[in-house]
């Protein structure tokens, strides 16, 4: 942990909040939280966007939704909508799920295009999902270049919904991306450790729901080793 002292997690975590039970109680105590750690983001269902940029209106952290969460299945106008309406209600960050089955069918012109299209349409900052547990080592190159060449601004590995990230995972998106666009590590970050070994090996932004838990701990952890 010494060793990592410098690293200054809190502006690197989205404060997700992706219960599909949460209510507005949820949202205002989320945005609270991350206006109060200074977290880079909020990450809300875009059903809560409206709420949270009004929330967040002159704060620092961003508000950021998820489309075609968690499956990446919806077509593609379904998903460019969804993409469209969250940056008219103030999301500023959008988390794209991909289509994995575009891409396990090898067909890659489609997926370009699917996220390519997102991003011009929009202007916002785009996060691509991968959703890595169910992809191989190439299926994860392919998939990372296609979303690059789009023009996504971040590789994420995870919804948390079918697996969670690995270290593996993101040294070898890091790998792949040679520092062209941001890594989003998501999906079971509990621990200040293990949030701290992710950023060590590539990770740009951390997605959990553990934010402020993982600060405390790295506090009581620094006091212990002072």
């Amino acid at each position: 942990m010494a060793a990592h002292s410098e690293i200054d997690l809190a502006p690197l975590i989205d404060h997700a909040l992706l219960d599909p039970t949460a209510t507005q109680e949820h949202v205002e105590k989320w945005c609270e939280e991350a206006d109060r750690f200074h977290f880079a983001a909020v990450c809300v269902y875009p059903t809560y966007v409206q709420l949270a940029a009004r929330l967040l209106h002159g704060k620092s952290p961003k508000v950021c939704t998820v489309i075609g969460f968690p499956t990446g299945a919806s077509t593609s106008k379904i998903k460019l909508y969804e993409a469209q309406e969250a940056a008219e209600n103030g999301a500023t960050e959008l988390d794209v799920v991909i289509n994995l089955g575009l891409l396990k069918m090898g067909k890659t012109e489609e997926l370009h295009r699917e996220i390519a299209e997102i991003c011009e349409e929009t202007g916002q900052t785009i996060k691509a999902i991968l959703e890595t547990a169910l992809l191989t080592d190439a299926e994860k190159r392919i998939a990372a270049e296609i979303c690059m060449d789009a023009g996504a601004a971040y590789l994420k590995t995870s919804t948390g919904w079918r697996g969670g990230v690995t270290i593996a995972d993101v040294r070898l998106l890091k790998a792949i991306n040679k520092d062209r666009v941001g890594i989003k590590a998501s999906g079971g970050i509990r621990t200040s450790e293990q949030a701290l070994e992710l950023v060590v090996n590539g990770a740009t932004r951390l997605g959990t729901s553990h934010g402020p838990a993982i600060l405390r701990q790295r506090d009581t952890l620094e006091k212990k080793e002072g």
